[in-house]
């Protein structure tokens, strides 16, 4: 096993290095923090150091462009445990992930630990117009991998610091230019990414608690339609006649907690909210055929998340997880553009709260884990805002996964993701560009985790 993985990540660290001058500022910092913790630490075996360099290729990929629409524009596959069974992992929370997931499963984590990943989604959606044309229309394909970074270390009072990097939202669309709703979208884009530093505190041996601020850097490319009038606030499709985009970043700051109790040796039971973020957006919108840029701005409030989880071990090798998320989309109601001299472009979108309920469970035996997982996922978005920028459906998700233990510290975790969306037809007057979309996703999803 050992032997094919090396073969397979025959990764060099001057490949790497020389892709870190293109990070992000606030990414190259962290970058050489672990580079340097890793080299102290790592032993000098060839298996070891081919595993640093792939942390660290994963943990570049965190720098670079990457956007799926998943569970409205929600990307919930951080931690390929935990994707295996997904998302289940609420209260179990036992690996660095739970940074994202719970993080007052740090509390019950000792020593030091370091864990890195990434996700590879494929989405496939293409829409059919209403009969008697019933022109069918395929989404350009697109390969994206969201990655994360998770680092832990537990102190003997009981406080555990950590600190994750992860994109927990974003989306990715493209249609061909020449498509026929080529006036509401063509390519669109919307990155985030949470730098979250955490702090737990294991209260006594069945409670632990844990409180985490992030850092919110995003950036987004909006399509929008500019009518001849340039009246924008309610455009027929009558009076499109040309098309802009609108290219900005903004950041934020989010707060997120979590609670983990433990009642008992088999039962735990996990609570975990991470609050809603305020986007503000600013940067430069240009209009086809004009060679003008305009100053334009917008705002996007990320929605806040609360799940709740019950795990129970029923024999010593199987643990199974019941639970349910609550996401509040209602803060998506409007996705505005202030094009500066211009127009002011309205659009509602009146998103709904929603819930997800996921099952999950793992079954251990020697080195490995064996992992399966359901999700059922209710989309937010209203038939009135169901559009090419971004569509969304009920879904059914499929999870499963295996983990390999390599060494007594070293973990090796792998995910598959089927996601079924419902087919989605809207009609008008409801909605302003009617017809079906169907759509599906395959996601496959590697960690690696180290513990020193």
């Amino acid at each position: 096993m050992k032997k094919l993985l090396i073969n397979l990540l025959k990764l060099r660290r001057t490949v790497i290095l020389n892709e870190v001058k293109n990070l992000k500022p606030q990414f190259r910092a962290i970058f050489r923090c672990f580079s340097r913790i890793v080299g102290r630490n790592m032993t000098k075996s060839r298996f070891c150091v081919t595993s640093v360099n792939l942390i660290m290729l994963l943990f570049v990929g965190l720098s670079f462009e990457s956007q799926v629409f998943a569970e409205g524009f929600q990307i919930n596959q951080q931690g390929a445990k935990a994707m295996g069974m997904g998302g289940a992992f609420i209260a179990q929370a036992n690996d660095p992930s739970a940074i994202f997931f719970n993080p007052a499963g740090l509390g019950f984590q000792k020593g030091m630990k370091v864990m890195v990943g990434t996700t590879l989604i494929f989405p496939s959606t293409n829409f059919t117009s209403p009969a008697p044309y019933s022109k069918k229309t395929k989404m350009k394909s697109q390969i994206f991998y969201p990655s994360n970074f998770y680092g832990t270390y537990g102190m003997d009072n009981g406080f555990v610091l950590g600190l994750g990097v992860f994109k927990p939202f974003g989306f990715g669309t493209e249609w061909d230019k020449d498509w026929g709703g080529n006036y509401l979208a063509v390519k669109t884009d919307l990155q985030t990414v949470f730098i979250n530093p955490t702090i737990s505190f294991k209260v006594n041996e069945q409670l632990s608690i844990a409180l985490g601020v992030s850092y919110v850097s995003a950036d987004v490319k909006i399509p929008f339609p500019v009518p001849s009038d340039r009246q924008l606030d309610s455009p027929s499709l009558t009076t499109f006649y040309r098309t802009g985009e609108l290219d900005a970043s903004g950041s934020g700051v989010n707060i997120n907690f979590g609670y983990l109790l433990k009642p008992s040796d088999d039962l735990s039971v996990g609570l975990s909210y991470r609050h809603t973020t305020k986007l503000d957006f600013k940067g430069k919108a240009k209009i086809t055929e004009l060679p003008s840029e305009y100053d334009g701005e917008t705002t996007i409030t990320l929605p806040s998340n609360i799940s709740a989880a019950i795990a129970y071990v029923v024999i010593p090798e199987l643990t199974v997880e019941a639970g349910s998320q609550y996401v509040m989309w209602e803060s998506y109601r409007t996705l505005d553009l202030n094009i500066k001299n211009l127009a002011l472009i309205k659009r509602a979108k009146d998103w709904e709260n929603v819930f997800l309920f996921r099952l999950g469970g793992e079954y251990r035996y020697k080195q490995f884990a064996f992992r399966a997982g359901y999700v059922y996922d209710k989309t937010p978005q209203p038939d009135k805002s169901v559009e090419p920028m971004l569509p969304d459906a009920n879904r059914n998700t499929f999870a499963f996964g295996v983990g390999y233990k390599l060494t007594d510290a070293l973990n090796l975790d792998f995910a598959y993701q089927y996601v079924m969306f419902a087919d989605r037809t809207v009609t008008s007057p409801t909605n302003l560009f009617p017809g079906t979309y169907k759509s599906s996703s395959n996601l496959f999803g590697i960690s690696v985790s180290h513990q020193f």
